[in-house]
């Protein structure tokens, strides 16, 4: 197998990246055996912390260090959860059932706030939404200072909450001042965990000669990634499929981005390359297109990763089934309920569960290229 040449090391670079905090509370009704109220934080799109009115408080242990260093805080978050956000919710679901009529069955009541911080702009983006049943149902608009009702049974709270102007000022001072230097707080401490970059191993698969070359990479974290093929340095647009971006078992990510040959003529093979980037790392890995470097499953090549392929439908199927399967949701339509002023601002606008559905995933190597990321090159999109 020819070898391709490694022509520059990763580095990292302070290029703009947008960091996330969210907060996701949930109230239950009707769920036998299952916690009234429950709540989970997370930085970065990464586990923070869970607890539940049961008095369950269960931080990770990078966490820890910040309660050590600001007891505070962590006395802050035990008022959120065990008094404040239990007795808010219960009471607001009682009284929304009851306008509604609804005396009986699963019922679910979210709100889920946080702020997205440009750590090169420094632009702070708050949010603040609530979901009754899986359904969107009222938001703040931080501009206009009003609140937007997503369905008629809305109207009557948003008129509630927009002549509260106490109510108004507690959410922006949460979402766009505490919120973002928690944000900040967090990715200090937990940098090793927040911010870390892991590159994937890329390789090019072929299932018959007939079929088009995918072109996959696994092994990358965070999920902020892109893979796209090239040709003559400019991305193609037409006679590609792009997979999307699915788990791994190790917590790492794969994705793949399909290029179909029938419009490739054999002379132009070397015309053609796929392109991996990575958010925050500066160069990106380029795999030409090369019959030598495809892996292939018809004549029994023994490196085709057919577990990874499989393993990732499989798993991506079974994370559907878990989501879908953990709520039953039930829509109806009335009046909407209304809450007291002195609530804490953490809030949901749909459903919002944190699922890990294990699969299998076969993590080889390969050999690439290397390229620096140059400002301006072509991309599809960071995510």
């Amino acid at each position: 197998m020819k070898m391709l040449i490694l022509l520059f090391v990763f580095l990292h670079v302070s290029s703009s990246v947008k960091h996330t905090l969210r907060f996701f509370f949930t109230a239950s009704s009707g769920i036998p055996n299952f916690p009234e109220v429950m709540a989970v934080g997370m930085a970065a799109d990464i586990l923070m912390g869970y607890c539940d009115d049961d008095r369950n408080f269960k931080p990770k242990h990078w966490m820890e260090k910040i309660f050590d260093d600001d007891p505070q805080q962590l006395d802050w978050y035990h008022y959120l959860c065990f008094e404040n956000e239990p007795n808010f919710f219960k009471s607001s679901i009682t009284s929304l059932k009851r306008r509604l009529n609804q005396s009986e069955g699963v019922h679910i009541l979210q709100r889920m706030s946080g702020c997205d911080w440009d750590d090169e702009t420094g632009d702070v983006v708050g949010f603040n939404q609530y979901g009754y049943d899986g359904e969107d149902f009222i938001s703040l608009d931080l501009e206009t200072q009003t609140w937007i009702a997503a369905k008629p049974q809305a109207v009557t709270t948003k008129l509630t909450w927009d002549a509260d102007r106490d109510r108004m000022k507690l959410n922006e001072v949460y979402l766009t001042q505490l919120f973002p230097a928690l944000l900040k707080t967090y990715l200090e401490y937990g940098e090793n965990v927040l911010l870390r970059t892991d590159l994937p191993s890329v390789s090019l698969l072929q299932k018959t000669p007939a079929s088009p070359v995918s072109c996959h990479a696994t092994g990358f974290y965070p999920d902020k990634a892109d893979l796209f093929w090239r040709k003559d340095g400019e991305q193609l647009h037409e006679d590609v499929d792009h997979g999307e971006i699915l788990p791994n078992k190790d917590g790492t990510f794969q994705m793949r981005v399909d290029l179909n040959l029938s419009s490739v003529r054999p002379e132009d093979w070397s015309r053609y390359d796929c392109v991996f980037q990575l958010s925050g790392v500066k160069n990106h890995i380029v795999t030409k297109l090369d019959k030598d470097q495809i892996r292939t499953n018809w004549g029994g090549d023994p490196q085709f990763p057919v577990a990874a392929v499989i393993g990732a439908v499989v798993g991506l199927l079974l994370l559907a089934a878990c989501i879908s399967g953990l709520f039953i949701w039930r829509k109806k339509n009335n009046e909407v309920f209304q809450v007291s002023s002195q609530e804490t601002i953490v809030n949901f606008h749909q459903t919002q569960v944190q699922v890990q559905c294990d699969h299998i995933s076969d993590r080889s190597d390969t050999n690439v290229t290397v390229e620096e990321n140059t400002p301006g090159a072509t991309t599809s999109g960071e995510k």
